[in-house]
């Protein structure tokens, strides 16, 4: 009976270290919230009756550790004290929430609401995210970011992982000075690059899961890196260069010009000079004259454009576009590579006779480029290759026809040159008849002239004789008075 009276006697001490616990569980609860610098967070009073159900006599207060921010009561009275949030923050008083805004490093740190016995504390964690350049890169520049935390608790060891504004993983390099800090190297941006990109931050201790959005804008063109154009000798041709201000909403002016050089190493020219407003729009000046060139019409979202009217095969080269703002720069360049062809000797191909060929280019020409002799309608055996890179390619033909001069890529004909070799019996007949015909036309303006001539000639031969008759008359008529007057 002892045993089982002890055992009765003890149940209730039980009971009332449980109910202890559990009060003290409930009168004090530990919440985790993250924020970033610049946004805002809500901290929660867990637990507490809406407004209208709490006692008459109840008081809620908010402190930051041991310093008072907020006193509220139920009959609507509040009292604030200045501190580092005044301005920056206000109470949802539905639920006594503490709202923060424009949250900076500093503000990390424990917040408590009181309420009767209750207490909730809540450590706040502060993420800041920097972007160099404040998000404005030009292409083929690298972005730095740097991301930093604050706590009143030990700091956890972040995991980083980002994603471009395509949604594409990128692989960064991360240098940590410490558990505070992380510096975050991108590679070279292109211009496709342009949009949101997202930082995912990632901890177990705490648990954070945290994604953070940051813009990206990056000006430059959206041509290739290298283009080649091809153009052959007398014909036109026009270089552009698509800028992407427009379609990533670039809200700032930047300047610009166009430069020539035949080859690498050579001088350089100044073709023109532009500018592009805040506004988007375009202003070009030429500035060269040693180039033969005109700058098309411009017209909204227009690249930037010049033509050759008339290529020269010394017109090839290095054409360079570059952009430049707040002292950064950024080009793209396009080689003119032009062909022309030529025969030795010149003229018509005389039979038994033999005419040599030349096919050339500017280079410098892409690794797998090769040129080749073809005759149209011609047989494959009669096709000649030059070695891959070669600028210069002579073939002697001895019989008259079409010939093409193709520069070839890979598979790809870049471009194709067409000479027509003409048999001298051929071009002898056309000088002779030509000729006929010409000595024809002659004769005919000639007979024209003669009978033109003779009708004028005519002409004054009958005036002159009319001239004489009216003398003659006029003489006698006189002469007839004197006899007459003797007479008298």
């Amino acid at each position: 009976m002892e045993s089982s009276g002890t055992a009765l006697s003890c149940t209730p001490a039980t009971l009332l270290l449980l109910h202890l616990g559990l009060t003290s569980s409930m009168a004090q609860k530990n919440e985790f919230q993250t924020g970033l610098v610049g946004g805002e967070v809500t901290l929660n009073c867990t637990g507490i009756l809406p407004e209208s159900q709490l006692p008459q006599d109840s008081v809620v207060r908010w402190k930051y550790s041991d310093t008072l921010l907020w006193r509220m009561e139920n009959n609507l009275k509040y009292w604030k004290k200045p501190s580092f949030i005044t301005g920056r923050s206000d109470i949802k008083m539905q639920y006594k929430q503490l709202n923060v805004r424009d949250l900076q490093l500093s503000d990390a740190g424990i917040y408590t609401c009181e309420y009767g016995t209750h207490k909730v504390h809540t450590s706040l964690h502060i993420v800041n995210l920097e972007i160099s350049l404040d998000g404005h890169f030009l292409q083929n520049e690298v972005p730095k970011l740097i991301l930093t935390q604050n706590s009143s608790s030990p700091l956890p060891d972040l995991s980083i992982t980002l994603f471009d504004s395509n949604n594409n993983r990128v692989t960064p390099e991360i240098q940590k000075k410490n558990l505070q800090e992380y510096i975050v190297n991108l590679k070279k941006l292109e211009t496709m690059n342009s949009g949101t990109w997202v930082c995912q931050i990632h901890s177990d201790s705490p648990l954070i899961n945290q994604n953070i959005s940051f813009a990206v804008k990056v000006l430059g063109f959206q041509n290739p890196d290298l283009e080649r154009k091809y153009a052959t000798v007398d014909s036109a041709v026009i270089l552009s260069w698509r800028l992407n201000s427009q379609k990533i909403k670039w809200k700032k002016g930047f300047t610009g010009q166009l430069n020539w050089k035949q080859q690498e190493g050579a001088e350089s020219h100044e073709l023109l000079d532009f500018n592009i407003t805040a506004e988007g729009q375009l202003h070009e000046t030429k500035k060269s004259n040693n180039l033969l060139f005109e700058i098309p019409e411009n017209k909204p979202e227009s690249p930037i454009e010049v033509k050759l009217p008339k290529v020269h095969f010394n017109h090839s080269g290095q054409y360079q576009c570059q952009l430049e703002y707040e002292r950064r720069h950024a080009q793209s360049k396009i080689e003119l590579v032009v062909m022309k062809v030529s025969a030795n000797p010149a003229g018509p191909l005389s039979r038994g006779a033999s005419v040599t060929l030349t096919c050339q280019v500017s280079g410098p020409l892409a690794p797998d480029a090769y040129l080749s002799w073809e005759p149209v309608n011609g047989s494959k055996m009669d096709i000649k290759k030059s070695k891959q890179r070669e600028v210069k390619l002579e073939v002697t033909i001895s019989t008259a026809g079409l010939w093409s001069c193709h520069l070839t890529e890979g598979s790809d004909k870049k471009i194709s040159f067409h000479y027509h070799v003409e048999e001298a019996s051929v071009w002898i007949n056309n000088v002779i008849i030509g000729a006929s015909i010409g000595g024809s036309l002659l004769a005919f303006a000639l007979g024209c002239l003669c009978i033109i001539s003779g009708v004028r000639w005519q002409r004054r031969r009958q005036r002159a004789k009319r001239m004489a008759q009216a003398r003659q008359h006029l003489l006698e008529n006189k002469t007839c008075q004197c006899q007459h007057r003797l007479r008298k």
